[in-house]
């Protein structure tokens, strides 16, 4: 994939175990608080997964980063990180090929609305490249508490919850299998505006959720399963998309 500019950044995909090294050590940063040059976030998905990368123009620093998965088909979709919390039985059932997204992730304190758009065009490239019709991943919300994200949590359930035909069951040891509820209604604006800004990405492109949130309590966070259906996506948000794909 040729790289994509725009304003100060670029995007890319990582080459050499360098870049890579340069996306966990901002994912150690962005996800456990840790700035240590000798400490990484890492597994053993770092060697299936390729890595995008998103760095300033001139000086190269890694400003943003996500990994993803090509997919033939839903039948392969176990080999990914996904699986290993969610049920994905309805999702193995489906035809075409479909990119897994995760690890997703930006320097804490750095908000250029033109990193997220890099970000995404890339991944608008890829899919147009594939013939790519379902992207999923894990949206993450910070903290295990459910009730720090009451309202976030309660949008979700009443607007974004994914359809039966693909909707993921539950298979983590930990999850939250009912949303927050204490009969006082929610508070939508202030639910949409508190998600990280990945997820509100997803669903703006209309993307759905799982219908419980898992406890990680490695990553020290919740996390829902997030799938968005291309042929889903509203057309005015694909011509955005495409126009900063090139």
């Amino acid at each position: 994939m040729k790289m994509i500019r725009c304003g100060r950044y670029q995007v890319r995909i990582a080459e050499t175990p360098e870049d890579i090294r340069s996306a966990q050590a901002l994912r150690h940063l962005a996800f456990r608080g840790g700035a240590a040059t000798d400490a990484w976030d890492e597994d053993i998905f770092d060697t299936v997964f390729s890595h995008m990368l998103v760095e300033e123009q001139v000086t190269g620093q890694v400003v943003c980063c996500y990994r993803f998965l090509l997919l033939q088909s839903g039948a392969e979709i176990q080999q990914g990180y996904v699986a290993q919390f969610y049920d994905l039985s309805a999702l193995s059932r489906l035809d075409g090929r479909m990119i897994e997204m995760g690890r997703f992730c930006s320097l804490p304190g750095l908000c250029d609305p033109d990193i997220l758009r890099l970000a995404w065009a890339a991944i608008t490239r890829l899919v147009d490249q594939h013939d790519v019709t379902f992207l999923f991943g894990c949206a993450s919300l910070p903290g295990t508490e459910a009730a720090l994200h009451r309202d976030s949590l309660a949008v979700l359930a009443a607007r974004y919850v994914a359809p039966d035909r693909w909707r993921p069951g539950c298979k983590a040891a930990e999850v939250v299998r009912s949303w927050p509820d204490d009969g006082g209604g929610f508070d939508e604006q202030s639910g949409l505006q508190r998600m990280p800004s990945l997820l509100r990405s997803y669903l703006q492109m209309g993307g759905k959720v799982s219908d419980h949130a898992v406890i990680d309590r490695d990553m020290n966070t919740l996390h829902v399963f997030t799938g968005v259906e291309i042929s889903a996506i509203p057309a005015a948000r694909k011509r955005l998309l495409r126009a900063m794909a090139g």
